[in-house]
């Protein structure tokens, strides 16, 4: 039986007693007291006729007495019937009342939406484990590409935060653990529309049992998770699991990037932000020597990545003996200007404010200014309603775990051509970085690009795949409009893969000669993809584009166009 209407039948079980109780007592009278009808003759009520009386007699909506005036007897029953059925549904209605407001009936009844939307879901999904600040902002951020998600969150207010939020498409959420395979059985993890599963719990613990079970119960299904320690990370890889994240090993590499070519770091950073927003302004990270406060799991990560570029670091610890930071650390938190001073502000090039805590960091950040004010600062936000305080205090660099997880997740689930891309990009220098960011610029008007991949191939490019067998077709032919060969779609080609994996070309020119099985990655604005997408769908549209006429599709119209010809 259906658990929302088995809770409603167990609880209801009394008011519906006492209301069966009062319309069988109410409807037996009216058949016992014998009336007299429009002849003077005596009569009774039959049971239809009571039963139909005393309903609506009972909702206080009153027709009258039927079929005949009613005798003296009659009047005096249905006067004690009105209080009966009147008290009976006010008891009825104040039980419906109060079970609306129960937290299992209030749960069983979500949890039934929840199993609707998911078998009514026929179009591919992502299954996000975790609705925390990473959570939202990668469900943001996949809503901006016109992905659909499913949301498993523990918290039920982060569930209601979730159910208030303006989004175009419907998410479905479920409170509950997801841990438990069941939860991610309603889900939909054996759904053949389920594209992946990524779990964003603050637990590795939990993460761990979220990729064993979808790896379990779906071996062929992408399973992307976070890590907060290495030996999670290892036990996460050797099942299976297709992409484990650090967030903090993610930013020591990004800050290594920005000392090394900020203008790889700026690449990188349109390429993997939320479609839509503004541009992120490049950093210029300088060299000499930096500070760095704080030797957690963040601040490891920040010196290996500085150290990869042969940047040297000082390092502030309030507990060296527990971090094992070495001999050389300056013992304090990094608050006090004398910390700060013994670790040579005076002349240092950067600090990392890299705490587990945002009135610290602010603190060292502060007071470091004060000392230098020419120091370039990075400072770690650990909460993301502190944002206003980091730019209140013009950080140069604020370190945001959520958005890099995001960022990182949402690079992996866009197409598997993007991190590829990213690697790849940093065999070229400086200039062909910034040449590529102008085009980008142009193409998007200063806003985050839109970032998808095509296939040529029958399912993907139908049009163009047939056209392929006939005649060449360059990239560039497509990139441009009907008859206005200056004018170009608004995006920007980022790399080429041919299937056979023997050449891999990054920002190919217009002219390279496109093949079957081809992948290529775009980006641009989001009109671009649909506008691609008709011309590598449609055989008319890609006519039209590539010859300047258009060929008629119907067989009236070629008949029509065949007699005038």
């Amino acid at each position: 039986m259906d658990k929302v209407l088995f809770l409603f039948l167990r609880r209801m079980r009394a008011p519906l007693l006492a209301l069966i109780f009062a319309y069988a007592i109410s409807v037996t009278g009216l058949v016992l007291i014998p009336g007299v009808d429009d002849q003077g003759e005596p009569w009774r009520m039959d049971f239809f006729h009571a039963f139909y009386f005393v309903s609506y007699m009972a909702t206080t909506i009153g027709f009258g007495e039927i079929p005949y005036a009613f005798s003296e007897g009659q009047r005096m029953w249905t006067s004690l019937t009105i209080f009966l059925s009147v008290v009976a549904w006010l008891y009825a209605i104040g039980k419906i009342l109060s079970l609306m407001q129960d937290p299992p009936f209030k749960l069983a009844v979500s949890r039934q939406a929840f199993d609707r939307s998911i078998r009514r879901l026929h179009a591919p999904f992502l299954i996000v484990c975790g609705y925390g600040d990473t959570g939202s902002l990668l469900v943001h951020a996949l809503q901006q590409r016109r992905k659909r998600v499913v949301v498993i969150e523990s918290d039920q207010n982060r569930i209601n935060d979730l159910a208030l939020s303006t989004m175009d498409i419907h998410v479905p959420g479920l409170s509950a653990d997801a841990s438990q395979s069941g939860q991610l059985e309603k889900a939909g993890v054996s759904n053949p529309f389920c594209e992946g599963v990524v779990a964003l719990t603050d637990s590795d613990e939990v993460n761990l049992k979220i990729a064993i079970t979808a790896k379990l119960l779906n071996p062929r299904l992408p399973v992307i998770c976070r890590a907060q320690s290495s030996d999670t990370e290892r036990n996460m890889r050797s099942f299976g699991t297709d992409q484990v994240i650090d967030p903090f090993e993610v930013f020591g590499d990004r800050l290594a990037l920005a000392v090394h070519s900020p203008a790889h770091h700026l690449l990188h950073q349109w390429l993997s932000s939320v479609p839509g927003n503004e541009l992120p302004m490049p950093v210029y990270p300088p060299h000499g020597r930096w500070i760095l406060c704080g030797y957690g799991r963040f601040g490891k990560a920040a010196n290996a990545g500085l150290a990869r570029e042969g940047v040297k670091v000082t390092i502030v610890e309030a507990d060296p003996e527990g971090t094992g930071c070495g001999e050389d650390c300056v013992r304090g938190r990094g608050t006090e200007a004398d910390t700060l001073q013994e670790a040579g502000v005076e002349s240092a090039a950067g600090i990392v404010a890299g705490t587990n805590g945002d009135s610290n960091n602010l603190s060292i950040l502060m007071t470091a200014h004060e000392l230098n004010p020419k120091l370039f600062m990075v400072g770690r936000q650990n909460r993301d309603d502190n944002g206003i305080l980091f730019e209140a205090g013009r950080v140069d660099m604020v370190v945001r775990h959520s958005e890099i997880l995001a960022e990182s997740v949402l690079s992996h689930l866009v197409s598997p051509l993007l991190p590829q891309f990213l690697v790849r990009s940093r065999e070229h220098d400086a200039d062909w970085a910034n040449e590529l960011l102008s085009r980008i610029g142009a193409a998007t008007d200063d806003r985050v690009p839109a970032v998808w991949a095509v296939e040529i191939s029958e399912a993907q490019a139908p049009a163009l795949s047939e056209r392929l067998k006939r005649e060449a077709v360059s990239l560039g032919q497509l990139l441009v409009f009907p008859g206005q060969p200056e004018a170009r779609v608004p995006c920007v080609s980022l790399m080429l893969h041919r299937s056979s994996g023997s050449e891999t070309l990054l920002a190919p020119p217009d002219d390279t000669l496109l093949e079957a099985g081809d992948h290529i990655l775009f980006a641009g604005r989001p009109c671009a993809v649909h506008r691609l997408g008709r011309v590598l769908r449609h055989p008319s549209t890609l006519d039209l584009l590539l010859t300047g006429m258009e060929r008629p599709q119907g067989w009236i119209w070629r008949r029509m166009r065949a007699a005038r010809s």
